[in-house]
């Protein structure tokens, strides 16, 4: 374990702002969560649970901790020849675990390649991508409850996984730290080819398998989306918004080429970074904060932004939108 007191946060989060925190402790293995806790009781210490950093934003110092599970490691559980469970520590980097799992041809999470962030972060916020969320294969959640240090074993279902969130999100924000998730992958892959350009991105390559899958939505990310390494930028800013029939019949009327996806009972989703687009901001900046070039779902740090100027970038955004669509755009970044 290491624990460290004023440390930068500049290196923590994908954004690329700065800032310090009070305090950072970065757990090596899990193990050492329990004995923190009982040395350290939080009490009405503010702390925030970090991952990968890639689905924050900081809007200045932290003036609490900051705990981090850095732990690593993959296990194989079982293999009955048609699924196999495996087991990744909460600090493995996401697309690490994908890449092994295409390796050795367990299907499943292939459609997710190249998101950043951890494990551990994967089930928090149920991630998602070209027609695959994570949920689907999360067998088990293991956690460590901050108040106590009991070790809980959590089913997918009792998890409460949504679009793009989870209990750990909502109801039970702040009161785990995510330690493992169990994934149950196919022996036999499902392919899921329907989302835009990734069928034709596979076909081109020939063979349909999970390595040629997996190369084809490395390459459209990367074509779309910038490096958060050389960009500051938490990927998708925004989620896609969903209305009910009533309204898409509406916008529809006014706007014949609105893309919507069919998500049950009268629902629809609505593509954001389309309705961003059609506001006017996709390559505009104000500022040290920007709107991506080429794609307008994703904001962007040019170099020494503030987090409270891509805040506010974002905030203007969104009553753009709203202005101009009457639909309202929820941040899928969590703003600190």
């Amino acid at each position: 374990m290491q624990s460290h007191t004023h440390y930068p946060i500049i290196h923590l989060n994908t954004f690329g702002v700065g800032g310090v925190a009070q305090r950072y402790v970065r757990f090596d293995a899990d193990t050492e969560i329990a004995g923190f806790l009982r040395d350290t009781p939080l009490g009405d210490c503010p702390y925030l649970i970090l991952g990968g950093g890639s689905n924050l934003l900081f809007t200045g110092d932290y003036p609490g901790m900051l705990l981090h599970p850095a732990f690593k490691g993959v296990t194989v559980l079982g293999d009955d020849g048609y699924h196999v469970r495996i087991r990744a520590m909460a600090g493995e980097t996401w697309d690490d675990l994908v890449a092994f799992s295409v390796e050795n041809g367990w299907g499943g999470i292939e459609n997710l390649s190249l998101i950043p962030g951890h494990v551990g972060a994967s089930a928090v916020q149920n991630i998602g991508a070209y027609g695959v969320e994570v949920e689907t294969v999360v067998e088990q959640v293991e956690a460590i409850a901050l108040d106590g240090g009991e070790t809980v074993h959590l089913t997918a279902g009792e998890c409460g996984f949504g679009y793009r969130s989870s209990h750990f999100k909502s109801r039970w924000a702040g009161r785990f730290i995510v330690t493992a998730v169990v994934f149950r992958l196919r022996r036999t892959p499902r392919y899921v080819l329907d989302y835009p350009g990734v069928r034709e991105g596979v076909e081109r390559r020939g063979a349909v398998n999970l390595k040629t899958i997996r190369q084809t939505i490395i390459s459209i990310r990367q074509a779309k989306l910038p490096d958060p390494a050389e960009t500051g930028n938490a990927g998708s800013f925004f989620k896609n918004p969903v209305v009910d029939s009533g309204i898409l019949q509406t916008l529809l009327n006014r706007y014949p080429d609105l893309p919507h996806y069919p998500q049950g009972e009268e629902r629809f989703k609505l593509a954001a970074g389309w309705l961003i687009e059609r506001c006017g901001w996709k390559g505009r900046h104000v500022g040290r904060a920007a709107v991506h070039d080429r794609q307008a779902l994703v904001l962007v740090n040019r170099g020494g932004a503030t987090g409270r100027e891509i805040l506010d970038l974002s905030e203007t955004i969104a009553a753009s939108v709203a202005d101009h669509f009457g639909v309202r755009l929820e941040r899928e970044v969590r703003v600190v």
